[in-house]
């Protein structure tokens, strides 16, 4: 392009002197690394002052604009106060270094330099990619035993893709389904199938999908390197063959040290891939390395928004779990608050937690309460409970049979779980900062490692992800997604429940030999007003009870028919006998005369007891029982 038929494009920079605009225009030719130049005019205005880390990050502009103020080419503009002004063109290595020059921060060139209509540079591109800018990981830290990031990406300002057999004559642009062919063909008896299948799915990102403007990342050397593609792919002979596809780079001049990237960018990372696409943790990384402070200078220069979250900050802004209080603790009939924020600080630390105990603690009970209060909400909160033949398909996703609604023809389709439903539902855009819980009801009940699957190893390594086995997805549990268990300990099947579990989970007993299950039926009879006789005769039943897994926990009588005529009697006869001769099976045990009402009745000490039922009121209800009874309905523990 040149003459008359050369665009001019335009660069706002927000508080700047309208009618007089950067301008500059695209050069035919090419930097050394392959990007298109660019050239500023003179009279273009510039910012007085830049970022505070752009000397850091961007050492190339920030040394280019030093330059020209020695020069006396960037100077302070007479017409415009508290601007800068070039009094001659000034030739750039791509349209993003032109663009940094003159703003003093980041900035995207092929995005920000527009015509006055407002088309952005990246549409006068032929062959490339459309939409929004991508941002991209590049593996290159091991090809043919080589690391090509140290030795030619970040020296020579290159990002390559290994295909020594493919033909020569691609162009950007080629079709998904062509290039399958070129694959299917060139590398016929060369690599398995999965392998060429990756291979198609990297040259099309890499030759059609990416574009210049795109963020570009990779890692080498355990330190995580970020640039620009600025110019077009193109297809040349290397070095041994290792390499025939490359495109321009501007590198970042720092890398970041691997450990202290973000969790959920580490988990992206570890997706085996030669090419992934990172754009859902784009804020993430436009983040590395500034402060909020510095987010928020630049910020400043850029047409936005003011009443919306810088997306960087909101980004990188941490997980909570709010501190449960004494209201709650108080709700729950806990005897003390402490004891909620230890489980709670658990939560915290390992996003896992099972709690133990024989039936009637209130974990079920305990654990959705917490859950709804520690999500701020029963919203993010989904409860399943597990049993002998739960499999992977029931709790994450497998093939079920589904009607379909037009034909009515039955067909086997790829169906989500609670576990996936859940995990897609944290990971959204605006939910990432908000805890969303999987209970999971007698967890110790099901196959473990069966239900799990390859799911079982995210348990413990957060910041990874892994393959799917039915969809072939790459997968990664979200930061904000916790997991609480129950477990009855009466349940022998808690055999089952190996060291891999228990390394996994932080443990929790409720127990009615501990606080807070020891004293919550007393707790709970006093705030009703209640006579305590119900809790003395529970604690002498459980003294006579020898193992403690098999002791008998307050809810059973901390229901609305224990209170009703006969009701006391009716409970003990038909829910606590019967775990006692299952207890006691095969063994010269009188259930009756050792547990019931009348030996228990007998060894409390003399005193008022309460033998009748309380006063009915006029629905049939007792008038103590407007506030929410442990152990009814689906919080039952």
């Amino acid at each position: 392009m040149t003459g008359d038929d050369r665009p001019e494009f335009l660069l706002r920079l927000p508080g700047g002197p309208v009618k007089h605009r950067p301008r500059g225009v695209l050069l035919d030719g090419n930097g050394t690394n392959g990007s298109r130049k660019f050239l500023v005019r003179a009279g273009s205005a510039a910012r007085d002052h830049v970022m505070p880390s752009l000397h850091k990050h961007f050492r190339g502009p920030f040394r280019r604009r030093e330059e020209l103020k020695e020069q006396g080419v960037l100077v302070p503009s007479s017409r415009w106060h508290g601007w800068l002004e070039l009094t001659e063109d000034v030739e750039c290595s791509s349209p993003s270094f032109a663009a940094v020059l003159l703003a003093g921060a980041p900035r995207n060139g092929w995005v920000e330099w527009r015509t006055e209509d407002g088309t952005p540079l990246g549409d006068f591109m032929t062959g490339v990619g459309s939409g929004p800018n991508r941002t991209w990981l590049v593996r290159g830290s091991n090809v043919a035993g080589l690391d090509l990031v140290r030795r030619l990406w970040l020296p020579e300002g290159l990002v390559t893709l290994a295909a020594s057999r493919l033909r020569q004559g691609l162009v950007e642009g080629t079709s998904k389904e062509d290039l399958r062919t070129v694959v299917r063909e060139d590398y016929e008896s060369t690599a398995t199938y999965s392998q060429k299948q990756d291979l198609v799915e990297a040259l099309h990102a890499f030759l059609s999908r990416m574009k210049p403007g795109d963020t570009v990342c990779t890692i080498s050397d355990g330190r995580f390197h970020v640039g620009e593609i600025t110019g077009p792919a193109v297809q040349t002979d290397s070095e041994a063959g290792r390499s025939n596809l490359r495109r321009p780079v501007t590198w970042q001049d720092d890398g970041h040290p691997y450990e202290d990237l973000p969790e959920e960018l580490q988990q992206k990372l570890s997706i085996q891939h030669d090419v992934v696409d990172l754009s859902a943790v784009q804020a993430l990384i436009d983040g590395l390395g500034l402060t909020d402070e510095e987010l928020a200078v630049e910020a400043e220069s850029i047409e936005r928004d003011p009443s919306e979250e810088i997306p960087a900050i909101a980004a990188r802004r941490e997980l909570e779990l709010p501190e449960p209080t004494d209201e709650l603790a108080s709700e729950l009939l806990v005897h003390d608050t402490a004891w909620l924020r230890e489980v709670r600080d658990l939560l915290w630390d390992d996003r896992q937690l099972v709690l133990y105990g024989p039936p009637g603690t209130g974990k079920t009970y305990l654990a959705l309460k917490l859950a709804e209060f520690l999500g701020g909400g029963p919203e993010q909160v989904k409860l399943v409970q597990f049993h002998p033949s739960y499999a992977y398909e029931d709790f994450f996703e497998g093939f079920r049979p589904q009607e379909d609604p037009e034909t009515r023809e039955v067909a086997f389709r790829l169906t989500a779980g609670p576990l996936r439903e859940l995990a897609d539902l944290a990971s959204r855009e605006g939910n990432r900062h908000i805890p969303h819980f999987m209970i999971i009801d007698e967890i110790n009940r099901a196959n473990l490692a069966k239900v799990f699957g390859e799911l079982y190893f995210l348990l413990e390594y957060r910041n990874k992800s892994v393959r799917l086995t039915y969809s072939g997805d790459d997968f990664a549990l979200p930061p904000n997604l916790f997991v609480i268990g129950t477990m009855n300990t009466a349940d022998r099947s808690i055999a089952l429940v190996d060291a891999a579990m228990r390394r996994r989970f932080a443990f929790v007993e409720l127990s009615p030999r501990t606080e807070p299950t020891q004293g919550l039926l007393r707790r709970w009879l006093a705030s009703r007003g209640m006579d305590g006789e119900p809790a003395e005769l529970l604690d002498a039943l459980n003294s006579r009870i020898d193992d403690a897994d098999f002791r008998i926990g307050p809810s059973y009588l901390m229901k609305r028919g224990v209170y009703r005529d006969g009701g006391l009697e009716r409970t003990w006869r038909t829910k606590i006998l019967p775990l006692l001769e299952e207890h006691h099976y095969g063994e010269d045990v009188d259930v009756e005369k050792r547990y019931g009402l009348a030996a228990l009745r007998a060894s409390l000490p003399a005193g008022p007891t309460r033998t009748s039922a309380p006063s009915v009121a006029a629905d049939g209800e007792s008038p103590w029982f407007a506030a929410p009874v442990l152990g009814e309905g689906p919080t039952a523990p």
